[in-house]
């Protein structure tokens, strides 16, 4: 008999705990000894009958009253039943074993179905096109015991959560912190929106560079630039070296350089870089375990430069729209977040009409509306001639799930293009004149628009 199906069956039988979380999962066709799938069904149900475990009497008694089995099976399934091992195990081993047994179980199950439907010897019942949702569902195999909130029972629950003080990895710039409320949460997707040569990987990489610098650990997928040009540009910040001198700078005190950083910080940065359209989700999954094994290395954010050239692990994009495809890949995004405990931030291009644009709406969104439907906190990085000129970059929010996102809805950093860093505008003096005007202009329009929203013709 295999041993793990052995141990589902043994702590079916003997752990009630095990037994309530586990046996809505399990199916008879799971177990491939028959003894097993006999015990299963009496036991199952028993349970769902009188919620609570037979003892092994009562189930002898209820084997007994088969009358689908001879007195050979009858003997074999309670010699089966005397020799199950009742020894308590490890709790969340022995479910993550089960589930995974399940799991395989399902996929074998699946493929041996799949493969009848494929070659005509199956009953004929279903066609060729059920195949893709055959395989889904067992891939799908999955111990999610919770059956929802319960609204009186979880009320000291509830409490709890809304007086948890949630972990959040801050920015280093105090408006981000302010309209944030101190950082970005776990399990987030956050966007960047920017037109091209405007900043979206220039502010990534600061950020990247700021969290490094706060002892997290960063890991930064790249999938337009060299893994070599973001460690430049991290360079640059971090070393407070202008790009255009870095090549220049000597070997020794750029080793100086970096050791000063790195006895300043316990946080460890990673740059992996994929070939343009190439990488999906999967691909990044894979990565985070094998920097995980290899290099004992789990991020505390994740960066993806940008969202718009990954590819979807559900999709070709050949053949659905841009609209599906773009959403699908936001919502896979999402999904790695709240797998892997972190915030994820990316980055996606305006339109062409948004290019340019000294106020970019989510309209402006490339390719795909569905991507701010998916994201928690997205922002649009503005420049104007202007702002250029005095080395600023306008912020404006467009969608907040952490905070009221027309609480400072527009904002102005500062811009160092040569060091690759944002920076408050109030650590230059104030803003400039030129920031202030844009920011005057869009502010007054706003109000006007609000004056006539309910006017009617």
């Amino acid at each position: 008999m295999d041993n793990i199906e052995s141990l589902v069956i043994s702590s079916l039988v003997f752990n009630q705990e095990f037994t309530r979380g586990v046996l809505p999962h399990v199916k008879k066709e799971y177990f491939e000894d028959n003894t097993n799938q006999i015990l299963f069904e009496e036991l199952n149900s028993y349970f769902i009958k009188y919620d609570n475990l037979p003892s092994k009497e009562a189930l002898t008694i209820e084997i007994e009253g088969r009358t689908d089995i001879n007195d050979e099976s009858f003997k074999q399934v309670i010699s089966t039943l005397n020799e199950l091992d009742s020894e308590p195990r490890e709790a969340q081993w022995l479910t993550d074993t089960a589930e995974k047994w399940c799991r395989d179980r399902a996929i074998y199950i699946a493929l041996l179905e799949s493969i009848q439907i494929a070659d005509g010897s199956g009953d004929g019942k279903q066609s060729r096109d059920a195949i893709p949702s055959i395989l889904s569902s067992a891939l799908s195999v999955s111990f999610d015991n919770s059956v929802g909130h319960d609204y009186f029972e979880q009320s000291d629950a509830r409490f709890d959560f809304y007086h948890k003080r949630e972990d959040r990895i801050p920015f280093d710039l105090e408006y981000f912190n302010k309209v944030t409320k101190g950082g970005l949460p776990n399990k987030t997707l956050n966007i960047v929106l920017a037109g091209t040569g405007v900043g979206k990987s220039l502010a990534m990489c600061h950020f990247a560079s700021a969290n490094l610098q706060s002892n997290y650990n960063v890991l930064y997928i790249t999938m337009e630039m060299a893994e070599e040009k973001i460690a430049e540009r991290i360079d640059a910040n971090c070393l407070n070296v202008d790009c255009r001198q870095l090549e220049k700078l000597p070997k020794p005190m750029f080793d100086s350089k970096i050791e000063r950083l790195k006895g300043k910080t316990t946080g460890r940065l990673v740059v992996k870089e994929y070939p343009t359209a190439s990488a999906h989700v999967g691909h990044f999954k894979a990565l985070l375990q094998e920097l995980a094994i290899k290099k004992s290395f789990q991020p505390d954010i994740i960066y993806i430069d940008y969202l718009n050239i990954c590819a979807s692990a559900r999709y070709k994009g050949a053949i659905v729209n841009s609209y599906t495809y773009v959403k699908a890949i936001a919502e896979e995004l999402r999904g790695l977040a709240v797998e892997a405990n972190v915030p994820i931030i990316s980055a996606t291009q305006t339109t062409r009409s948004g290019y340019g644009n000294s106020d970019v709406d989510l309209t402006d969104t490339s390719e795909s509306f569905g991507l701010p439907a998916t994201a928690d906190f997205m922002f649009a990085l503005i420049s104007t001639e202007d702002m250029e000129a005095v080395g600023q970059l306008m912020v404006k929010q467009l969608k907040n799930r952490y905070n009221d996102p027309t609480s400072n809805k527009r904002f102005v950093v500062g811009l160092d293009r040569n060091k690759m860093r944002l920076y408050d505008a109030d650590e230059q003096g104030t803003i400039s004149d030129s920031g202030q005007q844009v920011l005057d202009k869009l502010d007054a329009a706003e109000v006007v628009s609000k004056k006539f929203t309910d006017f009617k013709v």
